[in-house]
């Protein structure tokens, strides 16, 4: 099976499906003298945790990071840098009753069409739990980002018919601080109700990640097929669920006149500055040193508990009720998965832009 490695310099192989016995993945490319922040990478993987987050999966997993190789003393020594994280709450159990049915809008069908075989405990490789390698990579990556003063924030912006306005100001703190990772209260309270009343309902719905990068250097991305901002959407589109990237004015931009978008220029004490950003901090696929902002959507969980049709894996006709433990509205899992793939191509870029240099 290919398409399990990401990024060229700073390049993460992952591995593992949801009930099987572990994921984990292998960083090829990470620098040597990097110190393992272990208490930082539980916090990031907290942040994913279903445990952590309301209206999310029952499913609780200690997601505790065991490192195998690429470390001396939990510093990282420019060899593989590999690790694992057990499945230690897997119940393959809650998929017997339907292994021989094809749940809507899952991978079963294209997985059988692809490989002849599907893993219904979960779907495998396709369900959300894989992204805990993602996570772990992209905590690295911020390690190795802070030694450049570069950060990344993500936040929930949208959930069904509710979001925030537009050119909303983000407060940092509110956003960690919400139960949801949206830095509104009255909005994220409206947003809670949406999600009991699904709960109830045996529904799910969708919306919107937005995320954005702060103090990254101007000149990262390559031309012309690997910009920026084209691995960028690469990056959120890879993440399960995911369903747009938009970045900058995105689609709304198409409304707007060229000397309205157009991003313009200030000469302050001899320095070349950005007076706007309509470009969401990236042109010709190249950073441009401003803010990058972008939008990832996701479509609603296809796991619910309202009966459905179906078929079977014979083609015969039927109805699926998808039990088990499933999230209502991935969007909060998703801001730490969003914060951790910008981390892995902001990194290799930067990676990429200093063995130029």
């Amino acid at each position: 099976m290919a398409g399990n490695s990401f990024g060229q310099i700073f390049r993460l192989t992952t591995f593992g499906e949801s009930h099987g016995f572990a994921v984990g993945g292998v960083i090829d490319g990470c620098p040597p003298g990097i110190k393992i922040d272990t208490t930082f990478i539980a916090d990031e993987m907290k942040r994913r945790s279903p445990g952590h987050i309301i209206f999310s999966s029952t499913r609780k997993e200690d997601d505790k990071v065991e490192f195998i190789s690429g470390t001396v003393d939990f510093i990282t020594t420019g060899a593989p840098l590999a690790f694992i994280v057990k499945n230690t709450d897997q119940r393959p159990s809650d998929y017997y009753h339907f292994k021989d049915l094809l749940r809507p809008s899952h991978a079963d069908y294209t997985t059988i069409q692809k490989f002849g075989i599907f893993d219904h405990r979960g779907g495998g490789r396709a369900s959300a739990r894989e992204t805990v390698a993602r996570v772990v990579a992209g905590a690295i990556a911020k390690l190795i980002m802070a030694k450049y003063k570069i950060n990344i924030h993500a936040f929930t912006s949208c959930i069904g018919d509710i979001s925030l306005k537009t050119n909303y100001k983000v407060d940092i703190t509110a956003i960690y601080n919400d139960p949801l990772y949206c830095p509104d209260k009255v909005v994220s309270l409206k947003m809670q109700k949406l999600l009991k009343q699904l709960r109830k309902e045996g529904d799910s719905t969708g919306g919107i990640v937005s995320c954005f990068v702060r103090n990254c250097p101007a000149g990262l991305g390559e031309p012309v097929f690997d910009k920026l901002s084209a691995d960028l959407a690469k990056a959120m589109m890879s993440i399960p669920a995911s369903k747009g990237f938009e970045y900058g004015e995105g689609f709304a931009s198409i409304d707007m006149k060229g000397s309205e978008h157009n991003d313009s220029f200030e000469n302050k004490k001899s320095k070349i500055v950005f007076s706007s950003n309509h470009s969401g901090g990236m042109q010709g696929g190249i950073s441009n040193g401003e803010d990058i902002y972008f939008n990832v959507a996701f479509k609603p969980v296809s796991s619910i508990s309202k009966k459905q049709k179906t078929v079977d894996i014979k083609g015969n006709e039927t109805e699926i009720s998808v039990t088990g433990r499933h999230d209502i509205c991935v969007v909060p899992r998703a801001v730490p998965v969003v914060e951790a793939m910008t981390a892995l191509v902001i990194t290799d870029h930067l990676l990429r832009l200093k063995t130029l240099k």
